[in-house]
């Protein structure tokens, strides 16, 4: 007779180590996602950015925090947090920088993107 299989972990994803040069994080936007990972119970979990189609101008940044990266992606550590990018994302957000601002009107998480050709007023949607 066999003996059941006890492995219960899952799989390591295969993803690729990139640098700030396809995204960096402010100061500011750091402790803010360091601060909701902790609030998650996942201290060692990933910020993942991602662009999709939709919005004002065509494309928009989607991002959620995960607890590890997926296959394919690219991650990247800066600022003391790490942040996973899929590829097709990476070719949109490459040189990005994301800020946080601490503000009652037009708070929140800003990304700076030079490949931007044009973004809406509302700042939540861009063309490339």
């Amino acid at each position: 007779m066999l003996a059941p299989n006890t492995n219960t972990t899952s799989p390591i994803p295969n993803y690729r180590v990139g640098d700030e040069r396809l995204i960096k994080v402010s100061p500011t936007a750091a402790k803010k996602v360091g601060a909701l990972l902790t609030k998650q119970g996942r201290p060692a979990g990933v910020l993942r950015v991602a662009v999709i189609g939709g919005g004002c101008s065509g494309l928009q940044y989607k991002m959620d925090l995960q607890d590890q990266p997926s296959n394919r992606d690219i991650l990247v550590e800066t600022c003391g947090i790490r942040v996973v990018v899929d590829p097709k994302s990476a070719l949109y957000v490459t040189g990005s920088e994301l800020d946080y601002v601490d503000a009652l009107q037009e708070g929140g998480f800003k990304v700076k993107n030079p490949n931007a050709a044009t973004t809406c007023s509302c700042g939540e949607s861009f063309s490339a």
